[in-house]
């Protein structure tokens, strides 16, 4: 369900790399590695382990060539394993069922909706052998995640053969680059945490058996929707010619004829 989330959050990351500037030498080196060579995942919150999380960093084979391991300066970023809803001051997690339109569903069918409103821990660390160098870099995240465009970024979603934008947003954009204490020598060590407030979809449509609209497969990747109302029967007391007694009259709207379903 937050996998999503995930490769958002790379995708945002990987926009960052592209705004550095390098403002000292070893930056240069830096920002003319692919994404891949300069900005790795960590499998879990690493605060604890950052020299952990260096250590398997320096070791990996991204070339093929063990003699050859990732230099430093680098960016590491891990999205934690714990998970809380949204506080309600800030917003609400749709949990009572709605019934929607997908609006790019060209079959206009009709699937239920909750939504999902989390707080995602995400944290930044960044190691240079230089201080400019990790402070820079550190500086350089602050003032991306200053920019306006960047306070949020969108997580796709895919329901019904449909890719949908659900809003990711990033809480505060002023925290603190954290100086990690190691015992390396010429080694810096800066953390920045941040919340990601995500809202995630969960679709449902009518399992196999149940009573579908017919436009689709049950269980599949272009399911069916739930049934909609074609016929609104109505029944009209109206009063008779000249004053006379009323009359009973039916009146019947169907969406095949323009109504409204």
């Amino acid at each position: 369900m937050l996998q999503p989330v995930k490769i958002a959050l790379g995708q945002f990351m990987g926009r960052y790399f592209a705004s550095i500037v390098p403002t000292t030498k070893p930056l240069e080196g830096f920002v003319a590695r692919p994404l891949a060579k300069a900005i790795a995942w960590a499998p879990a919150r690493m605060i604890d382990a950052a020299e952990e999380m260096l250590s398997l960093w320096l070791r990996s084979d991204l070339e093929n060539a063990p003699t050859t391991p990732p230099e430093l300066p680098a960016i590491i970023v891990a999205v934690a394993k714990d998970y809380t809803p949204t506080g309600r001051d800030y917003t609400r997690q749709v949990a009572d069922r709605q019934m929607v339109m997908i609006p790019e569903d060209a079959k206009e069918r009709l699937f239920g909706l909750r939504a999902v409103a989390g707080d995602v821990r995400a944290q930044l660390v960044v190691f240079a052998t230089d201080e400019p160098s990790a402070h820079s870099l550190a500086a350089q995240f602050l003032l991306f995640l200053d920019e306006t465009e960047n306070r949020r970024f969108e997580a796709s979603y895919r329901f019904a053969g449909l890719d949908m934008a659900w809003p990711v947003q990033i809480e505060s954009p002023d925290a603190p680059a954290m100086s990690i204490q190691t015992d390396a020598k010429n080694l810096t060590i800066l953390a920045i945490d941040m919340t990601l407030r995500a809202e995630i979809p969960l679709f449902d449509a009518p399992k196999e058996g149940e009573p579908n609209d017919g436009k689709g497969t049950p269980g599949t990747d272009d399911p069916a929707g739930y049934p909609l109302v074609q016929t609104v029967s109505v029944d009209s007391a109206e009063a008779g010619d000249q004053g006379g007694k009323a009359e009973i009259r039916p009146y019947e709207v169907s969406a095949d004829d323009g109504g409204e379903p």
